[in-house]
């Protein structure tokens, strides 16, 4: 449904984004994740038709989003950072607004009115001015107006920014109501946002996207980061050497105890990171206790999408995209 190959924007001298390609699927809800200033915004805005890219192409449903901008809007539904609003329109009076200048037939409006009012639970909100509404509400009229015309792709730039927890939940649920008859890309940088949201992920840093591919399948490919968390009785540093002799264990870290449990005197916590594909659990457990060590706790703990996000933003590191991974399974097969 949404295509984007080899996209760059850059101004004067300073690239924005760089060879950015990534694909959403018919019905999937994507999320587009990166720290904030890595070209998330600008990305959305040229799918959008806002913004020209400098060079490469971005095609929803088929068409250019270069070429035949005019059909792309008309399939798609846009909801940037700020939701475009007027202020001074009841939410009804808006939508029926923004019905029209999209090209929504006289005879369909209302019912697509209707609906659009109905997906965003904006019911009992429909004859209030949009400026007496609280900023979740607010929301859900930005997000409204994206669909009111029915369209086949969504593209929403951090949808939930600024709104409180409960506001945040109910901008998810909604969001997920509209998976499967919408393709969605979501912009963010709120890691919850992608795992509670999201069927798959595209990790963009510094203009360039390092990642795409299943929550899921990111945080497999972590397995570096997967290990074991540990409360003992005894001296912390004598723990570190005894655990460093372990086959399998590639670190040993203090954390502090209110990871595990509140602080108690004489008492230790330390974190175990294993090598990939390896599970010394019960050698971790056997020589602590030989040596001497009251082990009080001990806790299998696995890589996590914020393991993911943090390495692949501040480290030079690669993974293996779903095109990769397909290709590398054709080639064993």
């Amino acid at each position: 449904m949404i295509e984007v190959e080899h996209l760059s924007k850059t101004y004067g001298s300073t690239p924005a984004i760089t060879d950015v390609s990534f694909r959403v699927e018919q019905g999937e809800i994507l999320g587009f994740l990166g720290p904030n200033g890595a070209g998330k915004t600008t990305t959305m805005r040229i799918l959008a038709g806002y913004l020209p890219a400098s060079s490469g192409t971005a095609k929803i449903a088929g068409f250019d989003v270069h070429e035949n901008s005019l059909a792309v809007r008309q399939r798609i539904g846009y909801l940037p950072e700020t939701p475009p609003l007027y202020p001074e329109m009841t939410v009804e009076g808006f939508l029926n607004f923004v019905a029209q200048i999209k090209g929504v037939p006289a005879g369909d409006r209302v019912a697509k009115v209707k609906t659009a009012i109905e997906k965003c639970n904006l019911q009992e909100k429909r004859r209030v001015i949009i400026r007496k509404l609280s900023k979740g509400y607010r929301q859900r009229v930005g997000i409204a107006q994206a669909i009111v015309h029915d369209p086949p792709a969504i593209i929403l730039d951090e949808p939930t920014v600024g709104l409180d927890p409960r506001q945040i939940i109910e901008v998810r649920n909604l969001i997920k109501s509209l998976a499967g008859t919408h393709t969605i890309i979501l912009s963010t940088h709120i890691l919850p946002e992608v795992s509670m949201t999201c069927s798959r992920v595209a990790i963009i840093n510094r203009g360039k996207v390092v990642a795409t591919n299943t929550p899921e399948t990111l945080m497999t490919q972590l397995t570096g980061g997967s290990g074991y968390e540990i409360e003992i009785e005894g001296e912390v540093n004598l723990a570190k050497q005894v655990l460093q002799n372990v086959a399998g264990v590639s670190l040993v870290e203090s954390i502090p105890g209110h990871h595990l449990n509140e602080a108690r005197d004489g008492r230790s916590y330390l974190r175990v990171i294993s090598h990939p594909g390896t599970e010394p659990g019960k050698d971790i457990a056997a020589i602590l206790i030989r040596a001497g060590f009251g082990l009080q706790e001990m806790r299998r703990v696995s890589a996590t999408l914020e393991d993911v996000f943090l390495q692949l933003t501040t480290e030079e590191k690669n993974f293996v995209t779903e095109e990769e991974s397909t290709a590398n399974e054709g080639e064993a097969a």
